[in-house]
C-alpha cells in the first residue's frame, strides 16, 4: 500500500523491505556520476589492497537507497531529514534488506519518523538511522 496522507500511517507500520541493487556495475555508475571514481569503491582487489574487505558502496549511495524505501512507501511524502551511523562497511555485490518503522507520529505538523536499518544475510545491521518525513495531512 502506498502512503498518501499522514491518516494512511499506523504507530509501529513496518514498511516493505527494499532490496537494493549493491552490484559493482551499479556502484560504478553512481560513483561516475558523482565523480567518485576511487579504486575503493569501484574495484574488489583495489580495495582489499587498502585493507578492506572488498569495493565499499559509497555512504551517500546507501542514504540514497534509504530514501528510495521510504519514497516506494510513501511517494508523496518529503524526506526532511535523514540521520545515520554507519556501523559496519556495506559491501559491493552483497546483499542487503532496508528495513523501516515507524517510531513516531505528530498529528499536528504532519510529520513521522521512521527507524531505518541496512541488513546484510547474516542479520548484522550494518547502518542504521532515523528519517523525519513529511506527509499531507489530508487529500
Amino acid at each position: 500500500m502506498n502512503i498518501q496522507v499522514l491518516s494512511d500511517v499506523n504507530f509501529g507500520e513496518e514498511l516493505p523491505v527494499f532490496d537494493p541493487d549493491t552490484g559493482i556495475e551499479n556502484v560504478r555508475r553512481f560513483c561516475k556520476a558523482a565523480n567518485w571514481m576511487g579504486p575503493r569503491f569501484t574495484d574488489h582487489e583495489a580495495a582489499k589492497k587498502e585493507g578492506l574487505p572488498g569495493a565499499l558502496v559509497p555512504g551517500i549511495m546507501s542514504q540514497g537507497f534509504l530514501a528510495a524505501m521510504i519514497h516506494r512507501w510513501a511517494p508523496t511524502g518529503n524526506i526532511k531529514h535523514i540521520d545515520t551511523v554507519f556501523r559496519a562497511p556495506v559491501i559491493v555485490d552483497e546483499h542487503y534488506h532496508i528495513k523501516g518503522v515507524v517510531t513516531d507520529i505528530d498529528e499536528d505538523s504532519g510529520q513521522v519518523e521512521i527507524d531505518l536499518t541496512v541488513v546484510n544475510d547474516a542479520g548484522e545491521t550494518r547502518v542504521f538511522g532515523t528519517a523525519t518525513v513529511v506527509l499531507l495531512q489530508s487529500a
